[in-house]
């Protein structure tokens, strides 16, 4: 049965969590908005847009940075009952070391319920739009369908794009051009594009059939330059990447991708890199468990906060580094996704059991 005191510690750490990640959330904000202003001015993206911008995009930094924000407001909330000496009342009532840790868990259940919901319903479909206002700000020349990946009218020139592999390359591209008359004049196919220039792309293995009065023609190039006011982060918008799916859809792509015989490793590590994290977040909050025992209670807040922001940040990269080695190294997506976590879990349950 849950205690009185086990619910006073869960409310202090989530009250601590909470505030560090309004402090994050407003210094992202604000990062979020100045990266926007090489684009104010472009069509019709104006000062208003770039706000709205950073906003929808604030969930998905939340995601982010919520690791290393648990940690760090964790270990501010213990360090603040202990500095307050109410942990050394509540053991002498009677709560030993292990409730602690089943009332930090209790917080990080909390945490990890507004992870979900946020990286499941609020911040796919917010990431969605505000990249579909951006892109139809900047580019208001061009139409767009997103049926059967992205479809472009460019002037006298439609474009298709299938699949999506970083931010300026993309998969099979098909150009269709017509002519004044709107008869077609020619349709052509590259294996893959990247976008070279802002109106520039660089179509590889580029085969082109053309027709005329006098009959159809055709011709291979190993690389043509195709001028096209459609741009990248345009593009985008019908190719989702993994980073911005939900694990719903990240489990479809993947079946999807084995279906076809297609590689999957780069959504499989974003998926079990999505729930590793998720779960890390439990370790986080009991990580800070030990902090508020033992000779560590007497460390200052001050120290409290260099020694969280220090392993967030080390948490934070080490994510991101990972991520590398299964495109890199060719190692298993699932075993380098769960390596974060894993390191994490261990350093928590050796401070555990060496605390008193």
């Amino acid at each position: 049965m849950i205690g009185q005191g086990e619910r006073y510690v869960a409310a202090t750490l989530l009250a601590a969590v909470a505030l560090v990640m309004l402090v994050l959330l407003v210094l992202g904000g604000l990062f979020l908005f100045i990266g926007e202003q090489a684009s104010v001015g472009t069509g019709q993206y104006g000062f208003g847009d770039a706000v709205a911008y950073a906003a929808m995009n604030l969930p998905r930094f939340g995601l982010q940075s919520l690791p290393a924000g648990t940690l760090i407001g964790a270990m501010l909330g213990i360090g603040n009952l202990a500095r307050t000496h109410e942990i050394t009342a509540l053991r002498a009532a009677g709560m030993g070391k292990w409730r602690l840790v089943r009332a930090a868990l209790m917080a990080g259940l909390v945490v990890v319920a507004v992870a979900l919901v946020t990286g499941e319903l609020v911040a796919p479909r917010l990431e969605t739009l505000a990249d579909e206002q951006k892109a139809f700000a900047k580019y208001n020349d061009i139409s767009f369908a997103g049926q059967g990946g992205a479809w472009m009218r460019d002037g006298d020139t439609i474009i298709n794009v299938s699949t999506q592999s970083s931010s300026a390359e993309f998969g099979s591209m098909v150009v269709f051009q017509f002519g004044s008359d709107r008869r077609l004049q020619s349709v052509a196919r590259a294996d893959h594009a990247t976008a070279s220039g802002d109106h520039v792309w660089q179509l590889y293995d580029y085969a082109e059939t053309r027709f005329d009065d006098t009959g159809v023609t055709t011709r291979r190039e190993p690389r043509h330059a195709l001028a096209s006011a459609a741009s990248a982060d345009f593009l985008q918008l019908a190719v989702i990447q993994p980073a911005q799916m939900s694990l719903g859809a990240l489990r479809k792509a993947i079946d999807y991708r084995r279906a076809n015989e297609l590689s999957d490793s780069t959504y499989v590590f974003e998926f079990w890199s999505r729930i590793a994290g998720t779960l890390a977040l439990l370790v986080a909050v009991a990580f800070a468990v030990p902090f508020g025992l033992g000779s560590l209670r007497s460390a200052r807040s001050g120290a409290r906060l260099v020694i969280g922001l220090v392993i967030g940040i080390l948490y934070f990269f080490l994510q991101r580094v990972v991520g590398s080695g299964v495109t890199v190294f060719q190692l298993s997506p699932p075993v380098v996704a769960w390596l974060p976590a894993a390191l994490l879990a261990l350093a928590a349950a050796a401070m555990l059991w060496r605390a008193r």
